[in-house]
């Protein structure tokens, strides 16, 4: 089975320009990446251009926190049934801190 590229050129590009953002919750979230057997979900907001391994976004495990996470880890991890991390490909792009309010009240996004 192929595995899900979880960067696309696009997404790369959108996240780069945002990285001297930092964690300015003004700035969208251009992806969204989950464990489609488990809870975790991760909401790209930027990325380094120098270091393409370090994201910056939301996640939500075990509470909702924002802070940075690898891409590497996500593309390596295999889980339940050896399933990999997925993209959401239906994800549209919003703003970080809308995305952040919501989890927050328990909604899906």
């Amino acid at each position: 089975m192929a595995r899900m590229k979880l960067m696309t050129k696009a997404i790369e590009k959108k996240a780069q320009k945002q990285f001297p953002m930092g964690s300015d919750m003004e700035q969208m979230v251009v992806a969204k990446f989950f464990n489609p057997t488990g809870g975790w979900t991760w909401y790209l907001m930027n990325q380094d251009p120098n270091d393409t391994d370090y994201l910056w976004g939301i996640v939500k495990g075990f509470e909702v926190e924002v802070g940075s996470f690898s891409l590497s880890e996500l593309t390596n991890f295999r889980g339940q049934f050896g399933l990999g991390i997925e993209r959401d490909r239906f994800f549209k792009p919003m703003k970080a801190k809308d995305v952040f309010k919501a989890l927050n009240e328990g909604k899906h996004i």
